[in-house]
C-alpha cells in the first residue's frame, strides 16, 4: 500500500509560530537582528582561520568547518520562516517540503558527526600528545570531515526516502513553521508504524551517540588533566567545557523532539525554533569565546 505515493497532496499548509500579527512582527525583527549579528560572526570565524597561518592546527580546521555547517544548517528553515511571517496563507510545496526534510537531517547529522571528530581531536591532543601530528594530520582531518558529510548525507537520504514513499491523500496541514518527518508521517493515509519506528531508530542512532558518548569522552579528558601544567589545564578545560555546552544545546532539543516516537510533544514549536534557528549559529561562537588565540586573530582581521 506504500509502494506508490499518492500525488493528491501537492502542497502543505503551515500554521506557523503564531496567528497574531503583532507576535509575528516581534519574531521577525528579533530573528532579523539575531542573524545580522551572529551570521557575520560565523563568516568571520571562517575567514580568520583561512587567513591566519598561526591557526593551522586541526582544532581550528574543525572549527571553521563547524561554522560553515552551522551557516548551511541555519539556511534551511529560517528564510522561509521569515518570509511566511508576512503572509496570511503560509504554504510550502510538496517538493520544497521534501527538500527541507532532506537538508535539515543531512546537515544536522553531519554536524553531530563533526562534533565526534572534534572530540577525537581533543582526545588525541590530551591523551597521546607525542603522536598528535601523526594521528591528526591534515589528511586525517580531511577524511574525518568528509566522513561527517558522508554520514550526514546517508542519514538525510534515508529519512527522505522514508518520507517520499508515504501515501498522502489529505489533510495537508502541518502545525509548525517548517516540514519535518514526524509531522508529515502523521498525515499519511496508511499504517505508518514501521516507518515511524525506522525514523525513530535512525534519528536515535545519531542523537544518542552524540548525547551519551561525547559528554562521557570529555569528562574522561577533564579527569586526565591532573598530569598537565596549570596553563595547559586551563586551556584544555575551557575547550572541553565549550564542547560539552555545544553537545547539550544541540542534542538536548533533538532528543526532546525525536526521542518520543508515535506521539506529539508539548512546546515542540518553541524547542524546534531554538534547535533549527538559534542554537546552530551560536555553536562556533561558543568555541570562539572560550579561545583566546582565535579571538585575538579575529580582532586583528577586523582591525585591518
Amino acid at each position: 500500500e506504500m509502494e506508490h505515493r499518492n500525488y493528491t497532496v501537492s502542497e502543505f499548509v503551515l500554521l506557523g509560530l503564531s496567528q497574531s500579527h503583532e507576535v509575528q512582527m516581534t519574531i521577525f525583527f528579533f530573528f532579523l537582528i539575531f542573524y545580522m549579528i551572529v551570521l557575520p560572526g560565523n563568516i568571520l570565524i571562517i575567514l580568520t582561520v583561512w587567513r591566519d597561518s598561526q591557526l593551522g592546527s586541526p582544532m581550528y580546521f574543525f572549527l571553521a568547518n563547524l561554522a560553515f555547517l552551522d551557516i548551511c544548517y541555519s539556511s534551511v528553515t529560517p528564510p522561509k520562516m521569515l518570509a511566511d511571517l508576512f503572509s496570511h496563507h503560509q504554504t510550502i510545496s510538496y517538493n520544497a517540503c521534501m527538500a527541507q526534510i532532506f537538508f535539515l537531517h543531512f546537515l544536522g547529522a553531519a554536524e553531530y558527526f563533526l562534533l565526534v571528530a572534534m572530540a577525537y581531536d581533543r582526545y588525541v591532543a590530551v591523551c597521546k600528545p607525542l603522536h598528535y601530528t601523526r594521528l591528526v594530520s591534515r589528511s586525517v582531518c580531511c577524511v574525518l570531515v568528509g566522513a561527517a558529510w558522508g554520514g550526514g548525507f546517508i542519514h538525510g537520504i534515508i529519512l527522505f526516502a522514508l518520507s517520499f514513499r508515504l501515501p498522502l491523500c489529505g489533510p495537508n496541514i502541518l502545525d509548525n513553521f517548517f516540514c519535518d518527518v514526524h509531522q508529515v508521517v502523521k498525515l499519511a493515509c496508511a499504517n505508518t508504524y514501521t516507518v515511524e519506528l525506522l525514523m525513530f531508530l535512525n534519528n536515535g542512532a545519531v542523537i544518542i551517540m552524540c548525547f551519551i558518548l561525547l559528554p562521557i569522552s570529555y569528562t574522561v579528558l577533564l579527569l586526565k588533566l591532573h598530569a598537565q601544567s596549570s596553563k595547559a589545564k586551563s586551556k584544555v578545560a575551557s575547550t572541553c567545557v565549550s564542547h560539552i555546552i555545544v553537545v547539550f544545546i544541540m542534542c538536548g532539543p533533538a532528543m526532546y523532539i525525536y526521542g518520543l516516537p508515535f506521539q506529539a510533544v508539548p512546546m515542540e514549536k518553541i524547542v524546534a525554533l531554538f534547535h533549527t534557528v538559534v542554537f546552530p549559529l551560536t555553536n562556533a561562537m561558543i568555541y570562539t569565546l572560550c579561545n583566546q588565540e582565535i579571538k585575538g586573530s579575529m580582532w586583528k582581521l577586523v582591525s585591518k
